[in-house]
């Protein structure tokens, strides 16, 4: 999602918008547009957002936002443009790994922030601001002797790592958002029984030292920058950097 694709003949959005605009009939603005729908898809999901809900929102005619978009495909597009535009990407202080280290946690709060924009943000999008990721990492890793897709495979590792743990957060909240669990506590009273069955087959005996053992179950922000140093220590490692 979105689905459809530009007709071959179509200037695609990002095309439409930057072309030289004429004086504005009204207030509305393609980042207002996106705005809207953002602050819709952030409290009630992705699906809420619709043309006739935002227009009720924005206070303005039913069509006039289709003057910028032809339609929720391609106001999906602005809203994943318009959150990425939000992401801080100047350059950190440092070298290649403060840089892929700074993406990795802004993409993380990013993705937890707006949690629709896991199964918005395809890759056919191609927007501006989503480039300008890509972009600042290449950057920060050229000139270090990485040709260009082992330079593309380092980038998707960080990303990868950080969509996969992102996914396992929200998968996480939403199993509690649906059952009524408040926290971490909460979940595991809840799967204990479960739990207690299969550590009971004694099948499992190294997980089940991880149960007694463990102290930062419920700190999933440790997890993420822990995996992510031992993501940027192996690429650092394996690629001499």
């Amino acid at each position: 999602m979105p689905t459809q694709q530009t007709p071959p003949d179509r200037p695609s959005l990002w095309e439409r918008l930057d072309r030289p605009a004429a004086a504005p009939r009204t207030t509305l603005t393609p980042q207002r547009i996106a705005a809207a729908a953002v602050a819709i898809a952030d409290t009630e999901g992705l699906d809420a957002v619709t043309m006739r809900r935002l227009a009720a929102l924005l206070e303005v005619a039913p069509m006039a936002a289709y003057r910028y978009v032809s339609g929720k495909d391609e106001l999906i597009e602005l809203m994943v443009d318009f959150v990425y535009g939000r992401l801080p990407l100047d350059a950190a202080p440092g070298g290649w790994r403060e840089t892929m280290h700074s993406l990795a946690v802004h993409l993380r709060a990013m993705n937890l922030e707006h949690p629709w924009i896991v199964r918005a943000a395809a890759p056919s999008v191609l927007s501006p601001n989503q480039l300008a990721v890509p972009e600042r990492a290449f950057a920060a890793l050229a000139d270090h002797g990485l040709d260009a897709d082992t330079t593309m495979a380092v980038f998707r590792t960080v990303t990868g790592y950080v969509y996969g743990s992102v996914s396992t957060e929200l998968a996480v909240e939403n199993l509690r958002r649906a059952n009524g669990w408040t926290d971490g506590e909460e979940t595991r009273a809840a799967l204990a029984p479960r739990m207690s069955y299969l550590m009971g087959t004694g099948r499992y005996p190294a997980y089940e030292q991880y149960l007694h053992r463990a102290t930062r179950k419920d700190d999933p922000a440790w997890h993420f920058h822990t995996g992510l140093d031992c993501v940027l220590d192996g690429i650092a490692a394996h690629f001499a950097l």
